[in-house]
């Protein structure tokens, strides 16, 4: 057996907990609603979706109950094993994928006869647990078929909202760490491994030639992240008002978003 990688065995560890304890965290829900929004443009009714890291699959969920069917990947056994209890009851599937390894994914699907995706989405930063983003796009272009999305969503390089609150914390080291160009150590629970925060255009460079940047969105500008929790989730209609502020100035202002939602579209540059 292959051994997991650090991020796989961080979120196998708390895969059996993760729900529970980030799915009451109302900031969290937030920030979730405007990605689900986004993905319900970009995807055609009914499409086939590609989920990158889509862990205990919240969203993959979400999509299935509005017709769309699923397939879900991630690094984690423990938290794909999650993801397929929910997404059994409606056709859809999990497979157990690094995200990393999406290019060698792509080949053994597609001998096997799988058939191109209408999409592909990544929500909440499994690719920031990825240092090289080349593989990644080169296995996306590969899935996808051509005009298709592939909406990512990544941290942001210059959240406001986690500089205020790490300094509110006595954590000036965790609030400017986005700053870094080099990969970052991370930790959850008692495991750790490394996060890299991409800039906008080596994203989209990564991305070239099979994708052409459509747009993109600050996800969390006045919303906040995870950091003020529970604190947050404590004034709901504060909250309220931040994702209400959230929504004007997602296009504008999406830079300073704790997470960036990037929409590329599938050109007709065939993957080698």
């Amino acid at each position: 057996m292959t051994a997991l990688r650090p991020a796989a065995l961080a979120f196998d560890a708390i895969a059996p907990i993760f729900d529970t304890r980030f799915g009451e965290w109302q900031s969290v829900a937030a920030q979730r609603r405007a990605v689900r929004l986004a993905l319900l443009r970009a995807f055609p009714k009914g499409g086939c979706v590609l989920e990158l890291g889509g862990g205990t699959g919240e969203d993959a969920m979400w999509l299935a109950q509005r017709g769309f069917r699923l397939l879900l990947t991630d690094v984690s056994p423990a938290m794909t094993e999650v993801a397929q209890g929910k997404l059994a009851p409606f056709g859809s599937h999990t497979e157990v994928v690094a995200a990393e390894d999406l290019d060698q994914f792509a080949e053994r699907y597609l001998e096997a006869g799988g058939a191109l995706f209408d999409g592909a989405f990544s929500n909440f930063a499994p690719l920031n647990c990825v240092e090289d983003l080349t593989p990644v796009a080169r296995g996306l272009a590969r899935l996808t078929k051509p005009g298709s999305s592939a909406v990512l969503v990544l941290f942001g390089i210059a959240s406001p909202g986690e500089i205020l609150v790490e300094c509110l914390r006595g954590r000036p080291g965790q609030a400017f760490r986005r700053f870094r160009r080099d990969a970052v150590p991370a930790r959850l629970g008692t495991r750790h491994f490394a996060v890299t925060y991409h800039r906008g255009h080596a994203l989209a460079h990564a991305m070239q030639p099979w994708f052409r940047p459509v747009k993109k969105l600050g996800i969390g500008i006045f919303v906040p992240p995870s950091a003020a929790e529970p604190w947050i989730s404590c004034h709901p209609r504060l909250l309220a008002l931040l994702e209400r502020m959230d929504r004007i100035a997602a296009r504008s202002f999406a830079m300073f978003g704790d997470h960036i939602l990037y929409q590329f579209e599938r050109t007709a540059v065939a993957a080698p």
